[in-house]
């Protein structure tokens, strides 16, 4: 019998238990499937469940470690999609009701290198409808309802992956695979205390995935630990023909089948870590406190220099522009249908007629700007190899209430909308809990392709910490 504990096992020692043969493939898929159906729902964390070809998929897999052809970390353990990702076997509603009935007959790139690597695909996960593209200021933005953190059931779990976030948190995957275009993997890891791994743009083919903003999206794993986030990574990162905007780089982690990481950094230094200026000052207190008491542990292993600056540039307005012509275009025939009035978010029934009135001229002068921004940030990394800031400035909204009249007056800076323009990656790992039981998250952000060292340097972080490891109340 498979117990709760479990299903709490970082993917590592999941991946040792499985390889070992002490732990079935198909009762671990059977006991994730039961949590999908229970707790999964309570949360509106799901999207759709897949019973009937995840448990195909975990005896084949079952099947093949017993013949001795194990292939690697990834082999058998279940996992969950966020519902923007292709599936041949489910729905893909891409959180919105005019596409509730929406079929494809192909997989997301993302999906197909999943299952090379052996992974169970378990259930589509929900998201905030079009990955708040149209626009949001609320927490039930979706055909599937306000998707709550399991840390306390009156609060969000954070979008627009707010179904990765909350399933990870709550148990119901070993993982999951969320995206972001402008903090929508760091806000969910931080609201559901997981740990959310932003990679660099292009790190991770986006064929198959809904597009909102094709020069920003990006997908990326949310998982318990760290750890765990290098191992998804490896899995789907690399070049792939049908997304022309892909990279391979020898730069990212890889890992052996035994999880054991083949291409540790050769220079042994302290990595430096650069504290974002006004970051941490204006956030709730609990906030700001927890913050402060991660850059001690990281002291321990790094050197730590506070109130750096980040480059001067318009990075709001310039975030604006883009997800707006890019977004308009993406979804030009749902607007011109009208059926954007379908949308669960008054925002959304509207935002997407405002959008269609980003003149040509504004969104290619906010193209322009990202040469010079990313030149500037890469001259900020020859100082400092990562830099951290708190996650979010507060800890999740109340699911009872705009997200503008949350938490009136909370005003810190943070470099998630900067470091999405210019293609940079980051995580974000638990760090402590604030107001009502919620957690809080610190983010590290680094150069492009620089996964290896954010990952060292959390993972560090998480070995002289137990956050990562802290199990929310049964909702």
């Amino acid at each position: 019998m498979v117990t709760v504990e479990t299903l709490y096992a970082p993917l590592s020692e999941l991946a040792a238990r499985i390889r070992a043969r002490k732990l079935s493939p198909v009762e671990l898929t059977e006991a994730y499937l039961q949590r999908l159906e229970t707790v999964g729902r309570r949360l509106n964390a799901v999207a759709h469940v897949m019973r009937e070809t995840a448990l195909k998929e975990a005896r084949e897999a079952e099947a093949e470690i017993k013949r001795g052809r194990y292939r690697g970390p990834l082999h058998g353990i279940p996992y969950g999609v966020k519902d923007l990702c292709a599936t041949r076997e489910a729905p893909t509603t891409w959180g919105a009701t005019p596409y509730k009935d929406q079929r494809f007959d192909y997989d997301a790139t993302a999906v197909t290198r999943l299952r090379e690597a052996g992974a169970v695909l378990v259930a589509k996960l929900a998201m905030i409808e079009l990955a708040g593209g149209m626009g949001y200021n609320q927490a039930d933005a979706s055909w599937t309802g306000a998707c709550r953190t399991p840390w306390n059931t009156g609060f969000w779990s954070g979008g627009s992956s707010s179904g990765p976030g909350a399933a990870t948190a709550a148990a119901c995957v070993a993982f999951s695979i969320g995206s972001e275009t402008s903090g929508s993997i760091i806000t969910p890891a931080a609201f559901c205390g997981v740990s959310g791994l932003r990679p660099t743009y292009g790190a991770v083919s986006r064929h198959g995935a809904m597009a909102l903003s094709w020069t920003l999206d990006k997908l990326g794993p949310m998982c318990r630990s760290a750890l765990d986030a290098g191992l998804v990574l490896s899995a789907l990162a690399g070049r792939d023909p049908l997304d022309p905007t892909s990279r391979a780089s020898d730069a990212l982690p890889r890992y052996s089948k035994e999880g054991r990481l083949l291409n540790p950094r050769r220079e042994r230094r302290l990595l430096r870590v650069g504290v974002m200026k006004d970051s941490y000052e204006k956030a709730q207190p609990e906030v700001s406190k927890n913050f402060l008491a991660s850059l001690d542990v990281l002291r321990r292993t790094a050197s730590v220099e506070m109130d750096v600056k980040l480059p001067d540039f318009p990075y709001g307005p310039a975030v604006g522009t883009i997800v707006d012509a890019e977004g308009a275009a993406a979804f030009r025939d749902l607007i011109e249908s009208g059926r954007v009035g379908e949308l669960a978010s008054p925002e959304g029934r509207v935002g997407g007629y405002a959008a269609s009135l980003v003149t040509a001229v504004d969104y290619l002068h906010a193209m322009r700007m990202r040469t010079p921004m990313r030149r500037a940030w890469a001259e900020m990394f020859k100082k400092v190899d990562v830099i951290a800031a708190p996650s979010r400035s507060t800890v999740s909204y109340p699911v009872d209430k705009t997200f503008d009249r949350a938490y009136p007056g909370i005003s810190a800076a943070s470099p998630i909308g900067a470091s999405n323009l210019v293609g940079v990656p980051a995580i974000s790992i638990p760090n402590g809990f604030g107001q009502n039981g919620l957690p809080t998250g610190i983010q590290l952000v680094g150069p492009a392709w620089g996964e290896r060292e954010l990952l060292e340097l959390a993972i560090s972080y998480q070995s002289q910490t137990d956050w990562h490891s802290r199990r929310p109340p049964e909702p």
